[in-house]
């Protein structure tokens, strides 16, 4: 069965697409089974992919709203499947409250493919709402990008409180999978400030690998690739692959013989 890892922040731009899409396809070709569910209107990890997100159908709209087979709307790339989303995901908020079960519409969908896959990632909307909620009852665990910069900490006792009303109430077994630096410049002292403070209010909980500035990171989802078949060697594109080292030694694949 598939370990499920919601990548979440409600602050918008703080690198939590980018490391959902690279962290995939760093696993992927580490030679794990990597879906990743778009569930952001933004469609960005769709198109992160080279999917276009205007034409796919169905997409996990379809899949929750209309009852679309989840099987039916995954879309395989070279670099990871993908679950597409679009902007018609913006309007499911309002849909779902009438539906029984809401909160767990997404777990319930995942649940019929998970045994394809070793990881499922869950790329969440930037806010605390009913689509974010759905990510958050589908998910073994959860992974926060933290931006290296002033306001970092802002928001996240929010969105850390909101995920042990979760786990207290709706989804007992959620952990926290780690809370990852990026968009860290090593030139400034704010960075490394910014690095330590995180690390000293969250012991053990940040991964050791921090993710630098890099326009390489910036550049590949408008050529619908991940960092890693766009420039392999750049210095976005090693932290990720050292990302996906790190977060397979404390989720190792299992391989039947």
């Amino acid at each position: 069965m598939a370990k499920t890892i919601a990548f979440v922040n409600q602050k918008g731009g703080v690198g939590k697409t980018t490391s959902c899409v690279n962290l995939g396809s760093c696993l992927r070709a580490a030679g794990a089974r990597v879906l990743v569910c778009d569930f952001d209107p933004q469609g960005n990890a769709t198109s992160g992919f080279g999917v276009d997100k205007g034409a796919v159908f169905p997409t996990i709209y379809d899949v929750l709203i209309s009852g679309a087979p989840v099987e039916n709307a995954i879309v395989h790339t070279p670099y990871a499947d993908v679950l597409p989303a679009n902007k018609a995901l913006a309007g499911a908020s309002v849909e779902m409250i009438a539906m029984d079960r809401r909160e767990y519409l997404l777990k319930e969908a995942l649940a019929k493919v998970q045994e394809n896959y070793d990881f499922i990632l869950i790329d969440c909307p930037p806010s605390l709402e009913l689509l974010t909620l759905n990510c958050l009852c589908a998910a073994d665990a959860v992974l926060v990008p933290v931006q290296c910069e002033y306001y970092a900490l802002e928001g996240l006792s929010d969105l850390l409180s909101t995920v042990r009303i979760v786990k207290s109430r709706l989804n007992p077994a959620i952990q926290m999978e780690g809370l990852l630096l990026t968009m860290y410049d090593g030139r400034t002292n704010l960075s490394m400030q910014v690095a330590e403070e995180v690390k000293r209010h969250f012991p053990g909980k940040v991964f050791a690998t921090v993710i630098p500035r890099n326009v390489r990171l910036s550049e590949a989802p408008s050529h619908g690739k991940p960092v890693n078949a766009y420039d392999g060697s750049s210095r976005g594109s090693v932290a990720y692959k050292l990302l996906a080292e790190e977060f397979l030694k404390q989720n190792p694949l299992e391989r039947k013989e």
